[in-house]
């Protein structure tokens, strides 16, 4: 009976992987979580799995945890995100030294290690299109810094013979997060999204597909030592899911009025970068310029669903009219 860690078991990811991983009885899971949090976020798995209480910020409570347990696979999930008002040190201590801990037990528990990463490794706007493996690493901002760091520390340790699979999703949608989906349904009801006069290409991933792939590697010994991209089977034109949006929405398309020059786009991003502000930065650049990925060897490898983005973001509008 293999006993598996899932590190932010509590987050919108983590819950969806736990489900799946937990449809195999045999599993015996542990859930990482903060300190005091909230039951409700964890209610689910009350009954089900057991939990350790550590911020990962906490290095020292973290490696006596880890010592005082015997762990086959850890689906190391948790993290600070992107967007916090957080400072560096605390992003570097949840994100990389963590990691390190974390792999570091792997290796010398002969355990299996499946780390969530990012596309982010390749900045918010990769290099090249589609972005695969071999592009640019860029640290355009600090959460993708600390991603790129854990990778390399990953890596390295895969040298010494740590079991290790490293998933790099695209931007996540589904029910129950709040990030760039939830935040594009709203600002289409509002109808305050704006659009550029150039056509842009976005790549989402359906956190099904997600958790599928994490479980794929709790249940399947391959993929050590490779790094995958997980995205939906196609890019998507960013117009042409506002389209849809709307549509499901407001039964009428969305305003041609509502585009911008790409110049324009192009000045809102600088002055974002001029005052620092890595979050507008970022919400800018994610709206004005195309960013998806290579999914093919994912695919080959993975079996996983086919999924395209228009055919499964009904979830999302539902759940956030829902919410409203």
């Amino acid at each position: 009976m293999p006993r598996i860690l899932i590190t932010g078991i509590s987050g919108f990811v983590g819950k969806e992987t736990a489900r799946q991983i937990l449809k195999n009885s045999e599993n015996q899971v542990v859930g990482l979580i903060r300190p005091n949090t909230d039951k409700q976020r964890i209610s689910e798995f009350i009954d089900k799995i057991s939990f350790i209480e550590v911020d990962l910020c906490d290095i020292n409570s973290l490696k006596i945890e880890l010592e005082s347990q015997t762990f086959d696979i850890v689906v190391h999930i948790g993290a600070l995100r992107g967007g916090r008002p957080d400072a560096k040190d605390k992003y570097y201590l949840a994100n990389v030294e963590a990691t390190a801990v974390i792999a570091n037990y792997c290796l010398e528990h002969n355990a299996r290690l499946i780390y969530c990463s990012s596309v982010g490794v390749f900045g918010a706007i990769p290099k090249k299109l589609p972005a695969d493996d071999s592009t640019l690493r860029q640290d355009d901002n600090y959460y993708h810094f600390t991603k790129i760091r854990s990778e390399a520390i990953i890596e390295d340790l895969n040298k010494l013979g740590l079991d290790s699979v490293i998933i790099r999703p695209a931007i996540t949608y589904g029910i129950g997060d709040y990030g760039f989906p939830y935040t594009l349904c709203k600002l289409v009801d509002k109808k305050i999204m704006l659009l550029s006069s150039q056509e842009v290409k976005i790549h989402l991933t359906n956190v099904h597909s997600l958790a599928t792939a994490f479980t794929y590697f709790v249940t399947n010994k391959t993929g050590s030592g490779k790094r995958y991209i997980v995205a939906d089977r196609n890019p998507i034109l960013l117009s042409e899911l506002v389209q849809h949006i709307s549509q499901k929405i407001h039964h009428s398309p969305y305003s041609k009025n509502k585009k911008v020059p790409a110049k324009l786009f192009a000045l809102s991003r600088q002055i974002a970068k001029f005052l620092k502000n890595e979050l507008f930065v970022s919400r800018f650049e994610l709206i004005s310029q195309s960013w998806f990925y290579d999914v093919e060897e994912t695919y080959k490898d993975i079996p996983l669903e086919n999924i395209e983005t228009l055919d499964n973001f009904d979830e999302v509008i539902n759940w956030y009219l829902g919410s409203k």
